[in-house]
């Protein structure tokens, strides 16, 4: 599984972004995405994930009803769509992905086996 995630930029404060991850394989539809991100001198965090189906996702709660994950299995690809952005939301923002049949979705970084390379975002004030 390879992932490449795109869509970084730089954005003033309470403006909006949007990251995408594409998938090189062949069964995304069996893959769990999440989104994490990672500012300097910090840990790597857990954002959103998003189950296979599409049906399940969860938030941390820094992002709750700001950001929203979503994905298009028919184009291997999930989207974190990023509103009222904050300087706190700076942060290299990693998609990461796990193989599995169950719709439950994780937060935790040693559940998810693959990731991409990140995407920087910086917020500006």
């Amino acid at each position: 599984v390879q992932l490449q995630a795109s869509g970084g930029g730089l954005v003033q404060a309470g403006g909006s972004l949007s990251v995408s991850c594409a998938a090189s394989v062949r069964t995304f539809s069996r893959l769990n995405m999440a989104w994490f991100r990672q500012a300097p001198g910090k840990e790597r965090d857990f954002v959103a994930a998003i189950s296979w189906s599409g049906g399940r996702t969860y938030y941390a709660d820094s992002v709750k009803g700001r950001f929203t994950i979503s994905r298009d299995n028919a184009k291997n690809t999930v989207y974190l769509q990023m509103n009222s952005l904050n300087t706190e939301d700076t942060a290299l923002y990693y998609c990461a992905a796990t193989i599995t049949a169950s719709d439950y979705v994780r937060s935790s970084l040693r559940n998810y086996p693959y990731w991409g390379q990140g995407t920087q975002v910086t917020v500006s004030s």
